[in-house]
């Protein structure tokens, strides 16, 4: 099965820090997966994510490297 990205990378309470680097990323997620999910994808993807279980996902922490998706913003067009 496919991961679900949201748990892991969706964290819309995230405040950023001077240290982060931001990325905007404009998505259109294929009918029934909800913009948190596809914004979490991305972030995932993007970062640390995997759509599989990989040896390495033990060897970083987490936290610290992966991306997030904290901020979604309906766009016209």
């Amino acid at each position: 099965g496919v991961k679900d990205y949201k748990l892991t990378y969706y964290t819309p309470d995230y405040e950023t820090k001077d240290t982060d680097i931001l990325a905007a990323f404009r998505v259109t997620p294929q009918p029934g997966v909800p913009p948190e999910e596809a914004g979490a994808a991305v972030a995932a993807e993007s970062s640390t994510g995997t759509w599989t279980t990989v040896w390495t996902d033990g060897l970083t922490s987490l936290d610290r490297y992966k991306g997030r998706c904290y901020h979604i913003e309906p766009v016209a067009g």
